[in-house]
């Protein structure tokens, strides 16, 4: 016979709370039921690589959904670790009460409104399991332990007032089935395609098979969680593709597996064009940052700074939890520290590409310097991003041609100590300009500067391998008496 359970009152008021949100985003229900069945799976993969018995042992590590339109019905079933009586008192019950009261103290605090605010707390507070009353007007719960001799168990609620628990029948096997009984407003679930978009926008790279009414519907691995060594620039290029929806190939990708000072992995892309045409700034950049290969934020724009915009990718740690709130995000020391590896790599990456790649370093700066240039104020970084700025110069052929400051230096007459520049609208211009006419006598080159940021970003600098940056038409002669014509050896 079943046993009735009554929910505290503030549970009562945190399930009220959901059953009447009016949360536009109420798939993130199916993220959260599937992350609990891939960590379940997880779970059991660790027990039998470590040789432990456990019930039905040949059964497939797989999530399944199966979708009764009619009856508007879902059900996600999973072949993971399961629960005994007790831990479904205790798993549910910690689910639903852990972090109620601050939870709902955190709801009626804010000024936002119900929608963004259960977006943001949802599972912050170990709700995550009863999000599914978003959009269920019943829920039952059948599952059973992996441990030998244990018995079934069955939990139901309507997500009101109180739940029921009872045996389930001899022949249930390991794992765990949800059944979810929609509400009304919510029978659009109850369709192949929204459910099959919803597990490629959050759950597409769980590591375990997600069948869809028998079909897989997670079909793309995630690669960055994989060996470079297994990988090859076919594998890396489809993954871009997918990722952006792009159909040509990328200009480079980086591929990093970090383990101090924080453990995390990711794959970022430099694309072969610029999506900021006619001035348009593109203000949706960021990385997608997964948790355990499930989605948190689909643009974060903390993991890389402004002026990197135009790079692609993911990056995923075990470190966060799954529903971290943005505002939490911003001040976590975690997402900074990636930040840090992050922006190091890719500057070190770009040299690499300029030193070796000379001919794709020149694509992407005719395509991104514009860009990359806005990074002046990156003090942190501003050695390795002084080495990446190219400009027109006096010595070079043509406007298209490009110097950086390094083979300036290296390309300096002898008794010369600065490094100078010119703003000119255009190359003719610069060399029409009288200001310039004492370093043609002199054979001093001068950088030309045709982009009005080009000054901002050398003021910022100041110098370059101890060598002062100065504008031309302000250069005291005096330094010039001292320059001989012939230039260093």
């Amino acid at each position: 016979m079943a046993e009735k359970f009554e929910f505290k009152a503030e549970i009562k008021q945190l399930l009220d709370i959901l059953v009447h949100s009016l949360y536009t985003h109420k798939d993130v229900f199916i993220r959260e039921l599937i992350s609990n069945s891939s960590d379940a799976l997880d779970k059991v993969k660790m027990l039998q690589l470590r040789g432990e018995k456990i019930t039905n042992e040949k059964l497939d590590l797989e999530i399944d959904i199966k979708i009764d339109k009619d009856k508007k019905k879902l059900v996600i079933t999973d072949t993971g670790l399961g629960m005994s009586r007790d831990e479904i008192v205790a798993n549910i019950g910690t689910i639903a009460h852990s972090g109620t009261g601050e939870f709902i103290k955190h709801l009626s605090k804010s000024k936002k409104g119900g929608k963004e605010d259960v977006s943001e707390l949802i599972g912050r507070f170990g709700v995550g399991f009863y999000s599914v009353f978003m959009a269920a007007k019943e829920v039952k719960i059948t599952t059973r332990s992996y441990k030998h001799g244990s018995k079934g168990w069955v939990w139901t609620s309507d997500g009101s007032s109180s739940y029921s628990l009872d045996e389930a029948p001899k022949s249930t096997k390991r794992g765990t089935k949800i059944e979810i009984f929609l509400r009304e407003d919510a029978e659009d679930f109850a369709d192949k395609f929204r459910i099959e978009n919803t597990i490629k926008k959050y759950s597409n790279f769980v590591n375990y098979p997600i069948k869809v009414d028998g079909e897989k519907a997670n079909k793309v691995s995630a690669i960055w969680r994989e060996p470079k060594s297994s990988l090859d620039s076919d594998k890396y290029n489809e993954f871009y593709k997918f990722l952006t929806n792009r159909d040509e190939d990328p200009l480079t990708h980086i591929h990093i597996s970090a383990d101090m000072p924080i453990q995390f992995n990711s794959i970022m892309y430099i694309p072969k064009t610029n999506d900021e045409i006619f001035g348009y700034r593109n203000e949706d950049y960021g990385l997608k940052l997964f948790s355990r290969r499930v989605l948190i934020q689909d643009e974060n724009k903390d993991l890389i700074p402004e002026y990197l915009r135009f790079i692609k990718g993911v990056a995923d740690t075990e470190d966060l939890p799954l529903n971290i709130s943005r505002e939490t995000l911003q001040e976590n020391a975690i997402i900074f520290k990636i930040r840090t590896v992050l922006v190091k790599k890719l500057l070190g990456h770009l040299k690499e590409i300029a030193e070796k790649e000379p001919e794709n370093y020149t694509v992407f700066w005719q395509q991104f310097g514009r860009i990359f240039k806005e990074g002046h104020n990156d003090f942190a970084n501003m050695d390795r991003f002084s080495e990446l700025l190219r400009f027109n110069s006096s010595s070079l052929k043509e406007e298209k041609d490009l110097t950086s400051l390094s083979e300036y230096v290296d390309k300096m007459a002898k008794g010369q100590e600065e490094i100078y520049y010119f703003s000119a609208p255009s190359r003719e211009a610069a060399e029409q300009d009288p200001h310039l006419e004492v370093f043609r006598i002199k054979k001093i080159e001068v950088l030309y500067l045709f982009d009005p940021i080009d000054e901002f970003v050398l003021t910022s600098l100041n110098k370059f391998q101890e060598k002062q940056l100065v504008s031309a038409d302000q250069v005291d002669l005096k330094n010039l008496k001292g320059v001989k014509d012939d230039k260093k050896s």
